[in-house]
């Protein structure tokens, strides 16, 4: 069943750029709508911020925004290259947390969270592994959020990095092993001392 008021709803992405490139707003709004969240997830998984995710989703959205003109049809999905800037984005975000730690940033609690505690627990170990990822050399913190926080198969991975899968699975294997020696002294305060270890 079509909708004929929105003769987007079937268009590839990229067609949808191309169509708001030359002048279409309604192809903005489409391709706002169906990216938009993934954006906003992606970010919010990263930073354990919500606040500072959005800011990275508008960034990311302008970026793209930007590049519609020149966007060439052959290249990445659109959604491969929003994954890339804001890969990109959020590791910037985290290499300038390094020196102060913004304990006062933290990520607002889920409405359908169980309880407060587990809230706060949620909340430090995404804070902790933030601040991990952000002491590891960037593609390896790009490689293990993509694959571990995002949940993507190594071949978009490597698509999004522009690397092989056999590089993927190296900075994966690499930066998993140097995020389990970053959390290693904390792993009782973050609750894991009687989880099995990974």
């Amino acid at each position: 069943m079509t909708d004929r008021s929105d003769p987007f709803a079937t268009v590839p992405d990229a067609a949808c750029l191309v169509a708001f490139a030359n002048g279409d707003p309604q192809a903005a709004r489409v391709l706002t709508a169906r990216l938009l969240p993934s954006v906003l997830a992606q970010a919010t998984r990263m930073l354990a911020s919500r606040s500072e995710a959005e800011d990275v989703a508008q960034d990311a959205m302008m970026r793209l925004w930007k590049i519609a003109p020149h966007w060439q049809e052959g290249d990445a999905k659109v959604s491969t290259w929003l994954f890339r800037v804001v890969a990109n984005l959020c590791t910037d975000r985290l290499r300038k947390r390094r020196g102060a730690v913004a304990l006062d940033q933290v990520a607002e609690p889920l409405d359908s969270a169980p309880s407060v505690a587990a809230q706060m627990q949620a909340q430090t170990r995404l804070r902790a592994l933030s601040d991990a990822l952000a002491q590891l050399p960037e593609r390896q913190a790009h490689a293990v959020a993509l694959r571990h926080l995002e949940g993507l198969a190594n071949p978009q991975i490597a698509q999004i990095m522009e690397i092989s899968v056999r590089s993927v699975e190296s900075l994966t294997a690499r930066g998993k092993r140097a995020l389990v020696a970053l959390l290693a002294e904390r792993k009782a305060e973050l609750g894991y001392d009687d989880d099995t270890p990974e």
